[in-house]
């Protein structure tokens, strides 16, 4: 039987990679509440990508493929419980099997970047009660990570993909391949020892929006995942 556990959901526009950084900077109060719930927790919550053709209660909806973030930092920013700042690392991914809404639905008119927004939705809580969980939560299942290697041969023709494809881009302006090699060195990617991180960096380089990524954390073997960034890399 497979395992399953709930955990807390930060859809967000753009996706997180297993062993992939991400610094956040958190000011909603539902998303305040996640992080306080994660750092008296386990540290880590779900990041997924938003689906922009459902919502939840009114709030943006997860795909339903994600990755496990792992809090390895919080800072107050201005010791005033406004702003957090958040360094997380990616984990496992996962399959939500169900989503489980948040507390109260999206006021309307609701600015987030607001202060009148932020009070609102604040004074919503503390009616229906400051236990009530105001962010999305999941039941989900890890998906297994992949464990096949990369050969040199097959990351060296990722790597001529991109710049083929970097280059056409920037018609009419000319890119010299030799000037690509510093953008490579720049994000660690030059190796003669290629490894998944490799290959999700270079895609995530090669990606106009994040959408054109979220199929590359559904595979689950390597050829498949070289397969589709062959197909992200290769010029239309």
């Amino acid at each position: 039987m497979i395992e399953t556990k709930i955990i807390p959901i930060f859809p967000l526009d753009l996706v997180l990679f297993p062993r992939q950084s991400l610094p956040l900077r958190v000011f909603e109060p539902r998303y305040k509440q996640l992080v306080d719930d994660c750092m008296l927790g386990d540290g880590q919550f779900g990041v997924c990508l938003i689906d922009e053709n459902n919502s939840v209660n009114g709030w943006n909806s997860p795909n339903l493929i994600g990755t496990i973030a792992k809090i390895t930092e919080c800072k107050d920013l201005k010791l005033d419980g406004l702003q957090l700042h958040i360094d997380t690392l990616g984990r496992n991914s996962f399959k939500i099997k169900k989503i489980i809404p948040p507390s109260i639905p999206q006021p309307e008119n609701y600015d987030p970047l607001s202060v009148e927004g932020h009070q609102e939705v604040s004074d919503i809580h503390e009616k229906i009660g400051t236990a009530n969980k105001m962010y999305i939560q999941a039941e989900v299942e890890m998906i297994p990570e992949i464990d096949e290697s990369i050969s040199l041969e097959q990351w060296e023709k990722l790597v001529q993909l991109w710049k083929q494809k970097i280059i056409s881009q920037a018609l009419p302006k000319i890119i010299e391949p030799h000037a690509l090699d510093h953008v490579l060195e720049q994000y660690y990617l030059v190796t003669d020892t290629p490894t998944i991180d490799y290959v999700y960096s270079l895609a995530a380089l090669g990606a106009k929006i994040p959408n054109e990524l979220q199929p590359l954390l559904e595979v689950t073997n390597m050829n498949d995942l070289i397969q589709k960034v062959e197909e992200l890399l290769t010029i239309k």
